[in-house]
């Protein structure tokens, strides 16, 4: 199923918005090419979500979701579906993405869902991606639009994988029609911790299926790396960012930046350096 390329996201840097920052954005208006918030934080309604409909009249807004869980076997929630329809009627938000992972699945004494609240990888395989390709095309068929699908963090791997996260992601595009979400802070762990072929995945992705990038921090513990979104982007990452950007070209850019928040001019810098990297490739082509 071919969807429409309703985004809409400008093709430049922007930043995570979280709760902390949100009084001194609508009260300074601080130039910002776009934000990006989960959209399970608005499902609510209330405060959050009118703050939310504040700030999209001022910049570009794109949903970020964690809790579809793509890749899981159990079906889609829908509730939670719902939830994430409404609240683009209510957004008109630039873009709306999900991650490529599992996070719930059936039981078959009670017959209910049970939930885990993690993002959690599965084997490619190809049974795997007949059940992502079949759930990718009910989220946009029922939002309207294309859905970007983001690559995972992850710290182990399967033995059963029938073929690469890369060639994953490319042919679930080909199939759908959804976007490729491209974390190169992800791919960077994962080719830190499970030895994935970096080069490889990037050249795997065709470039007309890439829509955003997103840029992060992340930690070491034990000699392990851990997305934690929580600190700068570190230099192999930016590095490999300028890879990425040599392969597929300029595309909208985020910096995600989670836990221990910083002050606004912080990340503010960060998008800078990541506009002066997309600035010195060609000509963006979304």
């Amino acid at each position: 199923m071919g969807m429409p390329a309703s985004d809409t996201l400008p093709c430049i840097s922007g930043i995570g918005l979280r709760a902390p920052h949100y009084g001194e954005v609508l009260q300074k208006l601080p130039e910002l090419g776009w934000v990006e918030v989960h959209s399970e934080n608005y499902f609510g309604g209330g405060s959050p979500l009118r703050t939310l409909l504040k700030v999209r009249e001022h910049y570009p807004v794109s949903l970020h979701g964690v809790g579809l869980g793509l890749a899981s076997t159990a079906p889609l929630d829908q509730t939670h579906l719902l939830a994430l329809h409404r609240l683009c009627d209510e957004v008109q938000p630039a873009a709306v993405s999900e991650h490529l992972c599992w996070n719930s699945f059936a039981d078959k004494s009670s017959g209910q869902a049970m939930v885990i609240n993690d993002l959690l990888p599965f084997p490619y395989t190809r049974q795997a991606l007949l059940d992502v390709a079949s759930r990718v095309e009910q989220v946009q068929e029922k939002l309207g639009r294309r859905l970007l699908v983001e690559n995972l963090s992850s710290y182990l791997s399967f033995a059963n994988s029938e073929m690469s996260e890369g060639e994953f992601l490319s042919e679930l595009s080909r199939r759908t029609g959804c976007a490729i979400l491209f974390d190169v802070n992800n791919l960077y762990v994962n080719a830190r911790n499970l030895n994935v072929d970096a080069d490889a995945f990037i050249k795997t992705l065709p470039a007309e299926a890439v829509a955003e990038f997103h840029l992060a921090g992340h930690s070491i513990r034990d000699g392990c790396l851990v997305d934690t979104d929580g600190t700068h982007v570190s230099a192999e990452v930016w590095a490999l960012y300028e890879v990425a950007l040599r392969h597929i070209g300029p595309r909208p850019t985020l910096i995600e930046w989670d836990t221990d928040i910083p002050a606004l001019p912080v990340l503010m810098g960060e998008a800078a350096k990541a506009q002066e990297h997309m600035e010195r490739c060609d000509e963006c082509v979304v």
